[in-house]
């Protein structure tokens, strides 16, 4: 486990639109963790100025581009290990039995956080373009000596 604390910006359904105010709200983040729906490339190149990015395939993401990104990624930061994948609805496994102490989902573009049987799944919500009556929203994770402690932030678009 790490004693320095380490924050994670977290992303999804950026549908190829990545905003000026999701960049700023990305701003100081150790790591960039994008769950899917990316919608182009630039996303990826725009948001490795900020910090390295982790990211899965979304079922938008089927062009030639997007052909090497996994489905699922499993990485573990300052001593938490984290799954991600894109569809909640598709989790193929029981997280808290495989380790895994967060989900990182996206998808429904409703942005939610919520504990399980000692598992925190994090939806950061939608970045891109707004759909319905939904906040345009990404996440932070601050991990430290193993503790996580997720936040949404709203974009003020």
């Amino acid at each position: 486990m790490t004693k320095k604390p380490v924050t994670l910006g977290v992303i999804s359904d950026t549908h190829g639109l990545l905003r000026p105010e999701a960049v700023e709200a990305l701003r100081g983040s150790d790591r960039i963790l994008h769950a899917g729906d990316i919608g182009t490339p630039d996303i990826f190149e725009a948001l490795a100025k900020i910090a390295p990015v982790t990211a899965v395939r979304g079922n938008v993401d089927t062009a030639s581009w997007a052909r090497d990104l996994p489905a699922t990624e499993a990485v573990e930061i300052g001593g938490v290990s984290i799954y991600m994948l894109h569809d909640r609805g598709r989790l193929d496994l029981k997280p808290q039995a495989a380790g895994f102490r967060v989900v990182i989902y996206g998808h429904s573009h409703q942005p939610k956080i919520e504990e399980e049987n000692g598992v925190l799944y994090f939806n950061p919500g939608s970045a891109g373009p707004r759909r319905f009556h939904l906040p345009v929203s990404v996440g932070r994770l601050m991990i430290e000596t193993g503790k996580v402690q997720a936040e949404l932030v709203e974009l003020k678009i």
